[in-house]
């Protein structure tokens, strides 16, 4: 009863388009789920990922969910999670992703999931890390741990969307640091982000987390510019 009250005065809508979810919906109208444009990179083997950071950075895995597009479906998900604080899109996604890459045995063995981190001028104004649930409900697919006291961003920057590969590159040089490196030390990390674009960001976190002993590292986002 008293949900129901609830759902009268603040009925339920879709991440994504904004129309009344119905009972058996959750988070995203059945639409806009079967029009979101997945990637399957972890499964038919075309990775584009890795061949961003080909020849840049040492991956053992690397997938995205979906494809990212201007005006498109995931750009809207992408900007209420970040902008609107609507961190549920983010369980949703990492719960997707995180069941699909359960059933994949190279995903078997991560240790530790860690979130890109924002600096903390932005995070306190923002209120949260949008990666972090994201990263979680991975990590609890995976039965592994979940850890973002580990990579530290230590600059606080712009907005990189509008830079050019190497414009970001150099801008992401000496942006994070690792703190506790024995914490890592001997595991398979999946580094998780919202989007990747360059892989100028993600290089420079994998620059660091190998500074911490014999660590391996996989990658996975929500999406991937296409």
């Amino acid at each position: 009863m008293f949900q129901a009250i609830i759902d009268l005065f603040f009925p339920k809508v879709c991440f994504a388009c904004y129309a009344l979810l119905k009972d058996y919906e959750m988070h995203i109208c059945t639409t806009c789920r079967h029009n979101l444009p997945v990637t399957n990179f972890h499964s038919n083997g075309n990775n584009a990922i890795e061949k961003i950071l080909y020849g840049r950075a040492k991956i053992e895995q690397g997938t995205a969910l979906l494809w990212f597009e201007k005006k498109g479906i995931v750009q809207q998900l992408i900007h209420n999670l970040k902008y609107r604080g609507y961190e549920d899109i983010g369980v949703f996604l990492g719960e997707w992703l995180g069941n699909e890459l359960k059933e994949i045995e190279a995903y078997h063995n991560i240790d530790v999931v860690i979130p890109v981190p924002l600096h903390k001028k932005k995070r306190r104004k923002r209120g949260f890390n949008q990666v972090t649930k994201f990263g979680e409900e991975i990590a609890k697919a995976l039965q592994a741990d979940f850890n973002e006291n580990c990579l530290i961003k230590i600059t606080n920057t712009k907005s990189q969307v509008t830079k050019k590969r190497f414009a970001r590159w150099q801008a992401n040089q000496e942006l994070f640091t690792i703190k506790n490196p024995e914490q890592i030390e001997n595991k398979h990390i999946l580094l998780v982000d919202d989007i990747i674009t360059t892989g100028a960001t993600m290089e420079a976190c994998i620059e660091v987390l190998n500074k911490a002993k014999n660590v391996k590292i996989s990658i996975a986002t929500m999406a991937i510019v296409n």
